[in-house]
């Protein structure tokens, strides 16, 4: 199964990884899974590391097979996805060997670039490749500076979003006369609505898993937290909350998982059947599980950004992006075949959008062949209110953060008390904040 944003393996901390090899401590080898394709002599190949296995390991050869006339030999490595790929990438980084040009989440730019692991782009070779600034949209471009440099460049959006089936949605005017999810009055509108739609089709309307995936319930939280436009902001030495915020996020959660309208007790691979067999007819999850609804043949598939119910739309999201690790001396012609590189992929992401991630490269989305793809082009504008994780060193994609920020969130599911689940998110962040980032100091 592709997925992007899969559930996080029992591994050594990041922390305790990264401190241990910026100490020169041994650190134990790392599994991986790694696929190689090119020219395999990496003198004469780039070098670009990537954790897309699956389905989005196969259009990751597709684009390079189209691309490759272009920009030369590439030695593409598949690392096993999660810690263990940031882990590598981050001590490969650290002692200046890192690959020509690799993949990292856009939301873990805080825990790479002030170590000195992420080099910066050359804005005026990129340029000269056909790719500028205003090809991306302005905030998600924003999130891959530091320093006032361009460490990231974003290759596209994978948005948290609301699966369904159009016919029993429609049945109790769920839909707009567009086939999608209608604007929804508040959080009473939103679980009245479910309400009607389990008296219409007898079943549990709503299908969520996160047992065994903690990170999953993280990013419903975010979601939610995020419409009501409430603070929650963390760095290094940095948590300002919004407490009563949080609560009303999770006292809405005991809500919806009332065992009636959505069960709170699914692994993801239950909840996922459960929309594939119509137990379900509407199913939260990554916009990356579009490949296993279609291959299970959901009939009617539809997809809509994920619904704004207690404010402005919003939807946990994370991007990937190009970044150029550390090397201790960098080959010019390599890093001008790194540029031309992340060029070539972006303007053949149409490809890419296949797996349904919504490209990062505008010119792609507003292309007649991205309007014929659905549901991808149902759900483009999730990536206009996309949720990124907030911006520290210990957050983002495969980080322990969402894993342990998922705890407290799944005891609200499961019926806990929403004050103390808030009171034991808000203390986690608060410890997790007052850790100094262990990559500050230089990566050399």
């Amino acid at each position: 199964m592709s997925r992007s944003d899969a559930p996080t393996p029992a591994t050594p901390s990041r922390r305790g990884v990264l401190a241990a090899g910026l100490l020169g401590l041994t650190v134990p080898a790392l599994g991986s899974c790694a696929r190689f394709t090119g020219n395999y002599s990496s003198a004469e190949s780039l070098r670009f590391w990537s954790l897309f296995s699956g389905g989005d390991g196969v259009l990751l050869v597709d684009i390079l097979d189209t691309i490759g006339p272009t920009v030369g030999a590439v030695h593409s490595t598949v690392l096993e996805w999660g810690p263990p790929y940031y882990t590598k990438l981050a001590m490969a980084s650290t002692g200046g060997r890192g690959p020509d040009l690799a993949i990292l989440h856009l939301s873990r730019v805080p825990g790479y670039a002030p170590g000195g692991l992420l080099e910066p782009f050359d804005l005026d070779l990129l340029a000269e490749f056909g790719v500028h600034p205003e090809d991306f949209d302005q905030e998600l471009w924003s999130r891959g500076v530091f320093d006032g440099e361009q460490r990231a460049i974003p290759m596209d959006t994978h948005p948290f979003i609301c699966f369904y089936r159009r016919e029993p949605l429609d049945a109790v005017g769920m839909l707009t006369t567009d086939g999608v999810l209608r604007p929804f009055d508040g959080p009473e509108d939103f679980l009245a609505s479910l309400d009607e739609l389990r008296g219409s089709t007898g079943e549990t309307p709503l299908s969520f898993g996160h047992i065994n995936d903690d990170a999953m319930a993280w990013r419903l939280f975010w979601s939610l937290m995020n419409q009501q436009g409430t603070r929650f902001e963390l760095g290094e030495g940095v948590a300002d909350i919004d407490v009563d915020g949080v609560e009303s996020v999770m006292t809405f959660l005991g809500q919806l998982f009332d065992g009636e309208r959505a069960l709170g007790n699914l692994q993801p691979a239950a909840a996922e059947a459960s929309f594939s067999n119509g137990r379900s007819a509407m199913h939260f999850n990554g916009e990356w599980e579009l490949t296993t609804f279609r291959d299970a043949g959901v009939p009617d598939l539809a997809a809509s950004p994920f619904p704004a119910v207690l404010g402005e739309p919003a939807g946990a999201a994370d991007s990937h992006s190009f970044v150029l690790p550390a090397q201790l001396a960098a080959d010019p012609a390599k890093r001008r075949q790194a540029h031309q590189f992340v060029a070539e992929f972006l303007k053949a992401s149409i490809t890419w959008a296949e797996a349904g991630h919504i490209p990062a490269y505008s010119p792609i989305t507003a292309s007649p062949e991205y309007a014929e793809l659905e549901p991808q082009s149902s759900y483009v504008q999730a990536a206009d209110s996309a949720a990124l994780d907030p911006q520290a060193w210990f957050t983002g994609s495969g980080s322990e953060f969402q894993r342990e920020a998922g705890f407290p969130t799944q005891s609200a599911m499961l019926g806990g008390d929403p004050a103390q689940a808030a009171a034991d998110l808000v203390a986690y962040c608060e410890s997790r904040a007052a850790q100094p980032n262990p990559t500050r100091g230089g990566a050399r």
